[in-house]
């Protein structure tokens, strides 16, 4: 089993880093990049075998079209360099995952422009490449991000990681859709087509997880198949409250526990996932009981 790293936003909200919207993460790159070292070392002292570089909330939406235009390329370089650094501090092979975000906003497919996501994507690979070990695509939320992503970094000689993030209010069982309202069937064809080392699925609330897992290894059998994998967050169910980002640092579950999340990591491990790790919310600590629990499986 592969172990990722945690949500890296939430995790710098509790270590007291600068930390706000709507720059969220992209704000300790600013004016606290130490804080942002302590997260990774967090997540790698918890065992952590990838971690993401924080630059999910480099982009316009967060910090704004001048300080983009501005300041992209050196706060992409500095996620980088942290990561890089913490990894090769770690005492253990670990990877560095180039976090390649949404580059108009979590959970909202509907604003993707194709034409300038690709020269915002062309700049966080030219940034990140030499620092990273593969490009993760993260909470993508259509199929049409999906294929720019792969279309923008298939060729650039590092593995790729596609994520896509799974519609969970008013999921119905046994029907996984993105954000976008597609049907999971649509990526696992794009999937056959283009091949990324890995498949996975995040920021999404973990009990409709599995059905997406299940239906994954299903389409994909053995041969060739990528890799499947999950990191779910913990924000609230049904949560009716939501105003989309940069509104307000929204309040998380309590339910999710560390122990309660490795049920649900169990089931995800039997589905068919071979990656699992945690998305907003879930700390070191809940790494740590993943850790644990699959080195001893």
């Amino acid at each position: 089993m592969i172990i990722l790293d945690g949500g890296l936003g939430r995790e710098l909200e509790a270590m007291g880093a600068p930390f706000r919207q709507p720059e969220w993460s992209a704000l300790a790159l600013m004016e606290g990049p130490e804080f942002v070292r302590a997260a990774h070392d967090a997540f790698l002292d918890a065992g952590a075998d990838v971690i993401a570089t924080n630059s999910y909330a480099v982009v316009p939406f967060h910090i704004g079209d001048d300080v983009f235009a501005a300041q992209a390329a050196e706060l992409l370089g500095l996620s980088g360099a942290l990561a890089r650094a913490a990894a090769a501090d770690a005492g253990r092979p670990v990877r560095v995952a180039a976090s390649i975000p949404p580059m108009f906003g979590s959970y909202q497919p509907d604003k993707f422009d194709p034409v300038k996501a690709s020269e915002m994507m062309r700049l966080f690979r030219d940034q990140l490449i030499d620092y990273a070990d593969l490009f993760l695509a993260e909470t993508l939320g259509s199929v049409a991000e999906a294929r720019l992503f792969l279309e923008l970094f298939s060729d650039a000689g590092l593995p790729v990681w596609l994520s896509v993030t799974l519609e969970d209010k008013g999921a119905v069982a046994g029907d996984p859709r993105l954000r976008s309202g597609e049907r999971l069937h649509e990526v696992l064809a794009l999937c056959d087509m283009m091949r990324p080392e890995a498949l996975l699925f995040n920021c999404s609330q973990p009990e409709i997880m599995e059905d997406a897992v299940r239906q994954a290894t299903a389409h994909f059998g053995q041969e060739s198949a990528p890799l499947i994998g999950v990191y779910a967050n913990a924000f609230p169910l049904a949560n009716d409250d939501y105003e989309g980002a940069n509104t307000t640092i929204h309040k998380l579950r309590t339910d999710i526990t560390p122990p309660a999340y490795l049920d649900y990591a169990v089931r995800w491990a039997a589905a068919g996932a071979g990656i699992i790790g945690g998305c907003c919310g879930i700390s070191p600590a809940h790494i740590k009981v993943l850790k644990q629990h699959f080195m001893q499986s």
